[in-house]
């Protein structure tokens, strides 16, 4: 029997963007569209949803095609709470700040 434990973090759902979309216009796609498993992890506004891809946060105003991402197939990529992004310089004194993490999957 494959049981897997309840998790409050990796929850994954599928969006399908194009290349001319933005970090922020897919935080505020998935804040409107908040899957129905996800509720527990629900925001207040997609204003505080942040991206990372491959451990990067990704600043609103860049683009699916800007990362210059294989079109047509899934790209995994993580959605937190966060309501400012973390400073270059700051030594990780933010990471005390407790963030649900769920997998967004973007579909290009």
């Amino acid at each position: 029997p494959s049981s897997h434990p309840p998790s409050q973090f990796g929850k994954t759902k599928e969006f399908l963007f194009s290349p001319n979309d933005s970090a922020a216009d897919i935080a505020k796609h998935v804040y409107d569209n908040w899957p129905m498993d996800w509720e527990e992890e629900q925001v207040s506004s997609p204003n505080i949803l942040r991206l990372i891809y491959q451990g990067r946060f990704l600043h609103g105003n860049v683009t699916l095609g800007a990362l210059k991402l294989p079109l047509g197939r899934s790209t995994v990529m993580h959605l937190v709470a966060r309501e400012t992004l973390p400073e270059p310089n700051s030594q990780g004194q933010r990471n005390r700040e407790k963030t649900g993490e769920s997998n967004c999957c973007v579909i290009l």
